[in-house]
């Protein structure tokens, strides 16, 4: 693998880890915790895959600029300003989360998971549309 070939990784773990939260949530709903918890844990390996990556190739190749114009900057940037604030803090989100439910304090977790799986949500999705616009709609050259 490149480091070119990177920005698909991250787009990909990014799919996964929303791919694993929506399960999560659909498994909590029906109430399979065993199911939930394989879910959400495949969630936070994958972000942290993510995480990982992405630092390993923005070292390499410092930043990106985005070339689009017209009407879609203002919406990347609009989209990118909220991505980024919320991304810095779902890790503090998560690990709180995470320790409740590792703790078995089911009501404090449900109380802060009720916000972190928005955000987290959101996050995902929308790495991957800054993905995409960044890397596959607008390269730059």
């Amino acid at each position: 693998m490149s480091v070119h070939d990177m920005p698909l990784l991250n787009a990909a773990l990014n799919a996964a880890s929303t791919c694993w939260l929506l399960a999560g949530y659909l498994y909590i709903r029906r109430k399979s915790v065993r199911k939930h918890r394989l879910c959400m844990i495949s969630a936070v390996l994958c972000s942290a895959g993510f995480f990982l990556s992405y630092i390993i190739y923005h070292i390499q190749v410092g930043s990106v600029h985005f070339v689009g114009q017209g009407m879609i900057r203002p919406i990347y940037f609009s989209i990118l300003t909220s991505h980024t604030v919320l991304a810095a803090v779902l890790p503090i989100l998560v690990a709180i989360t995470l320790a409740r439910a590792l703790r078995a304090r089911f009501d404090r977790h449900r109380r802060i998971a009720r916000w972190t799986l928005p955000i987290w949500l959101y996050v995902s999705l929308t790495g991957i549309i800054v993905y995409l616009l960044l890397y596959q709609f607008y390269p730059s050259a």
